[in-house]
């Protein structure tokens, strides 16, 4: 019998170098997962914020991405 023992890391990449590390992450054969795992503390947040939030309140999603100050990729 063979056991495998994985260690699962995460990693924050310059977004610069993002490629470049994913192209060797392939070439080593090594498993990635986009998956976000979203805690249930911040689940439970946002929730409470559907209850209590007034329909008068909301603006729709084009208005509000509107809004944002995207940073400009380099």
């Amino acid at each position: 019998m063979i056991f495998l023992v994985m260690k699962q890391l995460t990693l924050q990449i310059p977004e610069k170098k993002y490629p470049f590390f994913m192209e060797l992450i392939r070439q080593l054969g090594i498993q990635v997962s986009e998956e976000v795992e979203i805690p249930e503390e911040h689940k439970a947040i946002v929730r409470e914020r559907i209850k209590t939030t007034k329909p008068e309140e909301m603006i729709p999603w084009e208005e509000a991405r509107k809004r944002f100050a995207f940073k400009e990729k380099s």
